[in-house]
């Protein structure tokens, strides 16, 4: 056993403790390769990961002073926006009359969302609200 020892941990000549040396330092380098491209796929996953999120905002033609307790107004536009494949989040600023959309950008595009909002009644940016649908909501949502 101690001459096991004596040849794998301690080499009898400097000819043989160069030879484990360079083992050792080739072993190394294939370590640091593969530390290095592993690095290199999570990297990817992670930038993968961070693209299937966005975020827009819209400006709605919200008129109500009411509109996250309004069953009108305040639900009807948070059911319209997500009736899009992709919508992770929607939040509304009833100073501002904004609309926060978090989305996924593979799903679905601002365009669609826009047109989900218009489809309901309201204004969202340019996109006009559909005719019809605005005659159908209540007054406190219409312009006044």
């Amino acid at each position: 056993m101690d001459n096991l020892r004596k040849s794998t941990c301690r080499p009898s000549n400097e000819l043989d403790y160069k030879k484990s040396l360079i083992e050792c330092l080739s072993l190394l380098d294939m370590y640091i390769r593969s530390l290095l491209a592993l690095a290199i796929c999570f990297s990817g996953i992670v930038s993968v990961a961070q693209t299937k999120v966005a975020t827009i905002k819209v400006q709605a033609s919200i008129y109500c002073d009411h509109c996250k307790r309004c069953e009108s107004c305040g639900s009807r536009l948070e059911k319209a926006v997500f009736t899009e494949r992709g919508i992770k989040r929607v939040d509304l600023d009833e100073e501002s009359k904004n609309l926060t959309i978090i989305y996924n950008p593979q799903k679905t595009s601002p365009e669609k969302i826009r047109a989900a909002i218009s489809k309901v009644g309201f204004d969202a940016d340019d996109v006009k609200a559909d005719p019809e649908a605005y005659e159908k909501l209540d007054e406190c949502c219409k312009k006044q």
